[in-house]
């Protein structure tokens, strides 16, 4: 009896000290939105991690849609069991940075556990929408990606256009018309998110401003100015020719680039993030060009703003967690590892080492369509109206502007119309967001 309950006491010890490695992990929890082929990148990049150390564990968990994820975050904040990380689209940055004590700087995070971090290893562009005005970076970027012109070669062939992309939108309308001659009746072109493309990149590239202060940079008491010459006549253009489809509407968001793939509209403007799809999906010679612009605008083009989101560390974690993020975004800073996810994902090199090792190797030679959002975004030095937006709320407004431009698409209201009452609910929103934030 004696022997058999010291054996069992052996046992149990050794199962115990095997278990223990186990039990001693750290998890450090990440909410995300990515879907796909995009969520596939995700759970691969924790299960690297995860088998690269021991004492880390990262748990992945989609929470739906961007929006749904940022609201999602801010619950759990509240509720007191909110995630280590949490993956927030761009537009979602100055409600992040106004949830007091919601957040944890990453440039504190990696400060703080003793991590290697220089921000100025990494794109400018893109760390530069996630920094305070004195260089402090916020969140850690992670799927940076910008808006392209994707275009079908086959289709141009067919019309009898140039091999080369329209490079202006007086070129593109042309372009779009001699399409719906040649058979693309029901859309020549068309745009995904649609103020990202007709608001809030068409400013940035022509270096008109969206609103003031820095386009909410330096503070979140702005006001808009998107009912401006630039985007009237652009949005009188758009309504013009979607009465006959040269321009056919695509939705608020980006559930319409399937149009795109399937051929029915060979000029479409969207995420340089959609490469994945257009690669898998279309069944036509393809490539992307730089926006297009408008040529008497003095100075255009000027620079693009990035898209996608970044990785923010949560507030009110122990110290020993908050090691572990900063070690999980030294390993996603990796330059290998940035390579390889530039190459296979589309998503940009967060940091200039990456994006020399694969500028280096002649891999755009062949591949040009995935240097074109970084060739925008670094065409010219940022200056206050094409550094990006930064206006709180924004998710919401965006629904605002969406609304009054499907009303001058529709014929409901004249463009200058539809832009005015767009900037005066934007105004109001954030009036509201403002007050909200100071309580």
């Amino acid at each position: 009896m004696t022997f058999k309950l010291k054996t069992l006491t052996a046992v149990g010890a050794f199962a115990l000290a095997a278990a223990s490695p186990a039990l001693a992990q750290t998890e450090i929890q990440w909410w995300h939105a990515m879907t796909g082929a995009n969520n596939d990148v995700v759970v691969k990049l924790a299960e690297e991690f995860n088998a690269s150390q021991k004492d880390y564990k990262v748990v992945v968990a989609y929470k739906g849609s961007y929006p749904d994820t940022l609201n999602a975050g801010i619950a759990a904040f509240r509720a007191g069991n909110a995630p280590h990380i949490m993956q927030v689209f761009e537009v979602g940055t100055a409600t992040m940075m106004s949830a007091k004590g919601a957040i944890k700087p990453v440039a504190d995070v990696m400060k703080d556990a003793g991590e290697s971090f220089d921000p100025k290893s990494y794109l400018p562009a893109i760390t530069g929408y996630y920094s305070t005005t004195k260089g402090d970076m916020l969140s850690f970027p992670f799927n940076s990606s910008s808006m392209v012109m994707w275009y079908n070669k086959d289709a141009l062939k067919k019309a009898g256009l140039p091999e080369a992309p329209p490079k202006t939108w007086p070129e593109v309308f042309e372009a779009a018309k001699k399409l719906k001659a040649a058979g693309w009746d029901k859309c020549g072109f068309s745009t995904a998110w649609t103020t990202w493309a007709n608001i809030e990149q068409l400013g940035a590239w022509h270096n008109v401003p969206v609103g003031t202060k820095a386009n909410g940079f330096d503070g979140f008491d702005t006001e808009f100015r998107i009912n401006g010459d630039l985007f009237v006549k652009h949005l009188t253009n758009l309504a013009e020719l979607q009465k006959d489809k040269t321009f056919d509407y695509s939705g608020r968001t980006n559930t319409g680039e399937g149009r795109f793939t399937s051929g029915e509209c060979p000029l479409f403007l969207t995420s340089s993030a959609f490469f994945g799809n257009v690669k898998a999906n279309a069944k036509f010679d393809w490539s992307n060009a730089p926006m297009p612009y408008y040529p008497e605008v003095a100075g255009a083009p000027q620079n693009s703003i990035i898209g996608g989101a970044s990785l923010w560390v949560m507030g009110g974690k122990k110290a020993d967690e908050y090691k572990g993020v900063a070690k999980f975004f030294t390993f996603l800073s990796d330059v290998d590892r940035q390579v390889k996810l530039h190459t296979e994902s589309g998503y940009l090199p967060i940091t200039k080492a990456a994006y020399e090792k694969v500028k280096a190797s002649g891999f755009y030679k062949q591949n040009p369509y995935l240097e074109t959002p970084l060739l925008e975004l670094n065409n010219k030095e940022p200056t206050d109206n094409s550094r990006g937006v930064r206006f709180g709320g924004l998710v919401q407004i965006r629904d605002i502007w969406s609304e009054e431009i499907e009303a001058a698409l529709n014929g409901q209201k004249t463009p200058k119309a539809a832009l005015d009452a767009a900037n005066e609910r934007g105004n109001q929103a954030l009036r509201q967001f403002e007050r909200t934030a100071a309580r």
